[in-house]
């Protein structure tokens, strides 16, 4: 590991959180597909630039992203992108409570005040799913300045040093849109591929140590077949996630793998032909 990554490390690690911080900290257990990926994102990290992670569905970017906050001990805050959010949803809004026996105006901190002030990580999934006009409200945020004035109370925040923001798309999905110049140019992008047949073991191996060695060979096997069909354009890229994948395993310790594929990745597909197509595979492997 590279030392000044490592230095980083134990300054972020040093610090002390209550115990609503520590419930934020997430659990790691990312493997990089490619050699490097791990650690030149931690340099990213380090750098303090905001670091956007590309890749198909299921290929871990949001494990990645716990796997950083586990690396570093520290709390992450994660806003889910959808054509309604609002800067309510990154900010936070007024409220109106009662004290004293007087009502008072009150503001209640969002994801992104929170992260910026308490030097926590504000992971953004799906950032290309948010309406383009919400998003520039964070162009000072993720530059050189890392500061913000808040909208709704004046306030002029700059962030502390250990605030980081991940960000991740899955690229060409409907109701996605491009990201504009101005916001991707704030980032530093790394594509995310999904995991090699090695590294999906492993992780195997970890979360299900007593998994029957030909039941997963099997559904390897099956795993395989759909990512060439997902290269071929036979197949949506959700056909081949890693979550799914796993979401098979562990019901195939318990019901038939025909049924566990079926209900973990077939269903998930939209389109009849593909659902067909995928069970159709399976039969190859399964008699």
């Amino acid at each position: 590991m590279i030392p000044f990554i490592e230095n980083e490390k134990l300054n972020r690690n040093a610090r002390d959180y209550d115990k609503q911080e520590t419930a934020l900290i997430q659990e790691g257990g990312y493997i990089s597909p490619v050699p490097n990926l791990w650690e030149d994102i931690l340099i990213g990290i380090v750098l303090k630039k905001p670091v956007l992670l590309k890749g198909p569905s299921g290929s871990g970017k949001t494990k990645l992203a716990q796997s950083i906050s586990h690396f570093f001990n520290q709390p992450m805050h994660s806003v889910n992108c959808s054509v309604d959010l609002d800067a309510e949803s990154l900010l936070g809004f007024k409220t109106i409570n009662a004290r004293d026996g007087q009502s008072i105006i009150e503001f209640v901190e969002g994801p992104v005040v929170r992260a910026m002030k308490d030097g926590h990580i504000l992971y953004i999934d799906e950032i290309n799913m948010a309406k383009p006009e919400t998003l520039p409200i964070l162009h000072s945020v993720l530059d050189h300045r890392r500061m913000l004035t808040n909208p709704f109370t004046g306030e002029v925040i700059h962030a502390h040093p250990d605030f980081t923001v991940i960000s991740a798309i899955n690229e060409g999905y409907v109701g996605t849109s491009p990201m504009n110049e101005a916001l991707k140019n704030r980032f530093i992008s790394f594509s995310i591929p999904y995991l090699s047949g090695e590294q999906l073991q492993e992780i195997i191996k970890t979360l299900f140590p007593k998994v029957n060695t030909a039941l997963v060979a099997t559904i390897m096997n099956i795993n395989e077949d759909l990512k060439k069909q997902v290269m071929s354009g036979l197949l949506a890229e959700e056909a081949a996630s890693v979550r799914s994948l796993l979401d098979a395993i562990a019901l195939a310790e318990h019901i038939p793998v025909r049924r566990a594929i079926q209900y973990a990745i077939a269903e998930k597909l939209e389109d009849r032909m593909e659902r067909e197509l995928v069970m159709e595979l399976v039969e190859t492997w399964v008699k």
